[in-house]
């Protein structure tokens, strides 16, 4: 499905902008920031307001072009009561596509490059991708790369994620749960859980390396062997949701033999 009307747009660069702190932006990065004639900023409710106060300090200490202009818009909330999660996904990303077709109509006059700022990297578990490839005509497509939570939850522990010669896996929360340990591998990678899937496995022999608003001022991190640690996870999220209003976290299960 389409947005209802067409665009009008040269190019439009995805630029990964980590995960928290304005120290992880590449040179790649503000270069790609201060070439677009548009850099529109996605506000999320006031319980995530954080995010676009960091993209908004972004661009406060990179951008130099005095042609670049920043535009801010209300980002679509996903129907979360719909029972088809793929369709549901689908139609969000529908009214997302038209959202950023709007906006960009709205401030942008002619051709022109358009930048959006992403959370993390543009092609691990974000949906910028796919939602850019809903515009109608579908633009040149840039993908600045970005230090992902993986990145910074392996950075904050000092752990290695892959253990010698072994593959891993990330997945997500809902797979977890689902789905149970994935056979095959010793090593999981838990992004986009909404709450705490973990919980669903036997911890018997599991070991997890947690974290918390990675890369930002409120970090937290833990890590220990999941019957001990996963209980201490659960109050310490809890607490953290209730005092800022919003969460993203991840985490890494090995099962040590």
């Amino acid at each position: 499905m389409r947005p209802p009307f067409a665009l009008v747009m040269l190019a439009l660069s995805l630029i990964g902008i980590g995960c928290g702190d304005p120290a992880q932006l590449t040179r790649a990065a503000i270069a790609a920031i201060n070439a677009a004639d548009l850099v529109l900023i996605p506000r999320k409710g006031t319980a995530k307001s954080d995010l676009a106060d960091l993209r908004r300090t972004i661009c406060a200490d990179v951008l130099t072009s005095a042609r670049t202009r920043i535009a801010e818009f209300d980002l679509p909330v996903r129907d979360a009561s719909e029972v088809d999660y793929r369709k549901g996904v689908d139609d969000w990303h529908d009214a997302v596509a038209a959202t950023w077709s709007q906006t960009i109509a709205d401030h942008l006059e002619g051709d022109g490059k358009v930048a959006l700022l992403i959370w993390g990297d543009p092609s691990l578990y974000d949906s910028s991708l796919r939602i850019a490839r809903r515009l109608d005509p579908l633009p040149d497509i840039e993908v600045v790369p970005g230090i992902t939570s993986i990145q910074a939850l392996c950075a904050a522990h000092a752990l290695p994620l892959n253990d010698i010669g072994e593959p891993f896996l990330v997945t997500t929360g809902r797979r977890l749960r689902e789905g149970g340990w994935p056979q095959g591998v010793d090593t999981v990678v838990v992004m986009l859980d909404g709450g705490t899937a973990f919980q669903s496995l036997d911890p018997a022999g599991l070991h997890i390396w947690w974290g918390a608003y990675l890369g930002m001022q409120d970090q937290i991190i833990l890590s220990g062997a999941l019957a001990d640690a996963g209980p201490r996870i659960v109050a310490m999220r809890q607490e953290a949701r209730e005092r800022h209003g919003w969460i993203m976290d991840s985490y890494v299960l090995k099962r040590l033999t």
